[in-house]
Formats: structure tokens, C-alpha cells, sequence
């Protein structure tokens, strides 16, 4: 049974005349014929007499509301299909870290929801080992996450966007760590630090290089989300290692690099085996054009756009 059939069999009801409905559907009668003997026989049941006037036997009455309510539910797939495609619909789940949601995705988000209103924008701002999950279970579509040095999951597409170096926030209103401007870890580790949540890769990355120089940090405070670590660092509570974008619109923080750097990958990733969407792919074209417009290439900061992609398809994979 095809809705073909079922589509014939209405029109041949509708007008009660198989010339009628083979005009009316744009085919040949003889084959508008054969499609519902094919039904018939299909169903084992004939669903209409033939006779001067086309009438409807128990079986096609039956038959009826059902063919009617599929072909209706037929054309609202194809409407809501098309809706998306023409972005008139639709939603992306979106994950960041706590710094890329403040230094990247407040702009771009802002600008898709005024080019697109009308997809639905549902944003998770999480460190990157619970956005990579997030992505592996398929509750999110995309996300930016961090690329840690034995790299991200093989069941995640991954494009590279930033490279992006991690200073050292201390309060502008107390003396600057170092008269140089620099500072090493060895140095870092005389002051008490302020430490982000278990979960995010910046805490790996800080505990790694502490032990490579072979000190112990001074931990006054940890478990915070992002925003909470700056505010921390601004009231004096301590000094934290944090990714240069969140310098930017924050002049109560002082930024002193570290010798030898320490810098991170930025991607954005999705699950490699599900095809993106019409709205994840302007989604894409958003943050593209987001990260060609020079916004984030600030004077203090040390952040280097990495992508070569013209289209949020091309990125996508």
C-alpha cells in the first residue's frame, strides 16, 4: 500500500468518477485503475463499485478516514520538513565552556536569534568533558569544547577554531605579580590560587603544568564555574590561570603571561555519525563569520583564529 494508492482512492471518492479523479491526479485512467485493483487486491477487500456512479463498498468507508488522515499526515511531514530546510523552524542545541560562552557565543547567538527568531536556541554551558558527553549521548548538536592533548572522542567530528593562550588574572588593584609582565609557574605558585570545578580541561591543564615544574599550588578556593573564579580574582581572594578571551571587557583584571606559554585548542565538535541540520549549519555560518570579523583578535589578549572554512558546511564535515 503506497500513498499513491490511497491518494487516487480519495480522489475517486471526492469526485465519484475514475475519469474525473485520473484527470484531477494528472495520470492516464487505466492507470489510476490499476493502482486501486492493486489496493484491493492488496487489502483483499473491494473498496469501491464500479457502476454509472462510483459508490464506496463497507470496507472502502471504512477505509476512508484512515487514507484521508495519512495523506493529511503525509503533507505535514512534507510542510515541516520544508520549514526547516527554509529555517522557518527548527532548534540547536548548543554547549560551550563558561569563557567561550562570555568571549564567543554572547555575540553569535545573539546575532543568529535576529536572523533566524524563529529556530529555538537551547544553550548548555559546561566544562568540556561534560559537553563531550553531552555530544556522545546525542543531547546536544554542537558544541565548542577544548582539545585535550590525547584528543577528543572518536565518535565526535571535530574542527579546530581558536588557539588560544591561558595567563595568569590577578586584581588591577593590587601590584602586578611580576615587573616583567611574565611570570613562571614556579613564581605562580607563591600566590594562593583561585581553582575552576572538576570537569574542565583549564583545571587539568593547570594542575599538569604545576607538576611539571615540580610545585604544589596554593589552593585557596576551587569548585567554581568561570564566572565565579573572575569574581573571586577581582574581590583579592587569589590569582587563577584562565584563557585570555575572558580578559576582554573585564578592567578590574590584571593579565600577566606565563614563561614558557601555556595555550589551548578551541573545535567545535558534533557526534560524526548524524548529518547536521539546515539550522546547525547557520548556526555554523554565524560563528564563522563571527570569528572572520576580527572581534576576537584583541591587543591583550593572545587568541589566533585557526579555521580555514568559507561555510558552516565546510566546517561541519
Amino acid at each position: 500500500m503506497t500513498l499513491q494508492q490511497l491518494m487516487y482512492f480519495v480522489a475517486v471518492v471526492n469526485v465519484r468518477s475514475f475519469t474525473r479523479a485520473a484527470d484531477q491526479v494528472g495520470v492516464a485512467q487505466p492507470t489510476l485503475s490499476r493502482a486501486l485493483r492493486s489496493l484491493e487486491d492488496e487489502l483483499g477487500a473491494p473498496l469501491l463499485n464500479r457502476g454509472s456512479v462510483v459508490t464506496l463498498t463497507p470496507a472502502g468507508d471504512a477505509v476512508l478516514p484512515l487514507a484521508r488522515r495519512m495523506l493529511a499526515d503525509s503533507d505535514m511531514v512534507r510542510a515541516t520538513v520544508a520549514e526547516m530546510v527554509g529555517l522557518r523552524s527548527g532548534r540547536v542545541r548548543v554547549g560551550a565552556t563558561p569563557s567561550l560562552c562570555i568571549g564567543v557565543l554572547s555575540d553569535v547567538l545573539r546575532v543568529f536569534h535576529s536572523r533566524h527568531p524563529e529556530i529555538a536556541v537551547e544553550l548548555a554551558e559546561d566544562g568540556s568533558q561534560p559537553l563531550v558527553t553531552a555530544l556522545v549521548r546525542n543531547e546536544l548538536d554542537v558544541a565548542l569544547v577544548i582539545v585535550p592533548p590525547d584528543g577528543v572522542d572518536p565518535a565526535l567530528h571535530t574542527a579546530p577554531l581558536l588557539r588560544e593562550r591561558l595567563s595568569v588574572a590577578s586584581p588591577r588593584a593590587r601590584r602586578p605579580l611580576s615587573p616583567r609582565g611574565s611570570m613562571t609557574v614556579a613564581e605562580l605558585a607563591k600566590h594562593d590560587l583561585v581553582m575552576v570545578r572538576k570537569g574542565y580541561d583549564l583545571r587539568e591543564v593547570t594542575l599538569r603544568a604545576y607538576a611539571v615544574a615540580g610545585v604544589t599550588p596554593r589552593i585557596a578556593v576551587e569548585g567554581g564555574q568561570m564566572d565565579a573564579v573572575l569574581r573571586m580574582v577581582e574581590a583579592g581572594t587569589g590569582v587563577a590561570v584562565v584563557p585570555d578571551l575572558v580578559f576582554t571587557g573585564r578592567p578590574r583584571l590584571r593579565r600577566t603571561v606565563l614563561n614558557p606559554a601555556l595555550h589551548r585548542t578551541v573545535a567545535l565538535a558534533r557526534r560524526a555519525d548524524i548529518a547536521p541540520t539546515p539550522a546547525v549549519t547557520a548556526f555554523a555560518d554565524t560563528l564563522l563569520e563571527h570569528m572572520s570579523d576580527g572581534t576576537l583578535r584583541d591587543a591583550t589578549t593572545d587568541v589566533q583564529v585557526l579555521h580555514r572554512h568559507r561555510s558552516g558546511r565546510e566546517l561541519l564535515g
